[in-house]
């Protein structure tokens, strides 16, 4: 089966040779199918066969992927569809691919700017946003580890009033507690693109 797409705004032309193709219990003839994209939720959660949390992808590939029966939707999203000309048909959340895919172990690296997206980009004492940097909670000098749970975002005012201190000797409050985000979490928190239809199955992985 031949693909080709172009995107144009929120226009998707596609054309297959096969002499038809069926799609959510409709079967098209080969032709020329315009599909039109209204509210378009931008990302999608792709799944393994298994159902375990894989990547997330584009809402264009999402629809090919289904299209080409290389996956299904798991879930739709809510109140927002795919248009043809005289058809519509739900605009994906969620695919599962109808094959498993032998993927590495995905992890978190650990990073200052995954640190900072963690964080929300937020100094972990204030809240500002401004001249952002690294504090080890418990500091380097008195056995603090270069980890997850021993680095918070922080403004450069807050990392100089804290100093070799720990937050509780600097009277300082932290406002949530460092952790190690597993892939599931991150994929929800810092892609920027969480859906509520997402949920139950980052949370499933992540507990």
């Amino acid at each position: 089966m031949a693909l080709s797409l172009r995107l144009a705004a929120t226009l998707i032309i596609a054309n297959t040779s096969s002499s038809s193709i069926a799609l959510h219990g409709h079967t098209f003839a080969r032709t020329e199918i315009w599909f039109y994209l209204k509210g378009v939720n931008s990302r999608v959660l792709v799944l393994n066969q298994d159902f375990s949390p894989l990547m997330v992808c584009s809402v264009e590939r999402a629809f090919i992927l289904v299209y080409l029966n290389k996956s299904e939707m798991v879930r739709s999203a809510n109140g927002h569809k795919i248009h043809s000309i005289t058809r519509s048909f739900p605009l994906p959340s969620v695919i599962r691919l109808n094959r498993y895919v032998n993927a590495p172990y995905k992890g978190v690296n650990l990073t200052r700017q995954n640190i900072f997206k963690r964080d929300n980009s937020e100094c972990q004492y204030c809240g500002t946003r401004r001249d952002l940097t690294l504090d080890h909670v418990v500091p380097s000098s008195r056995g603090g580890q270069h980890s997850w749970t021993n680095l918070v975002t922080a403004c450069k005012k807050c990392n100089a009033k804290k100093g070799d201190r720990t937050p509780e000797e600097a009277g300082m409050e932290l406002k949530r507690k460092p952790y190690k985000p597993s892939y599931a979490l991150f994929l929800r928190d810092v892609t920027g693109a969480h859906h509520n239809e997402w949920d139950e199955f980052l949370e499933a992985k992540s507990a």
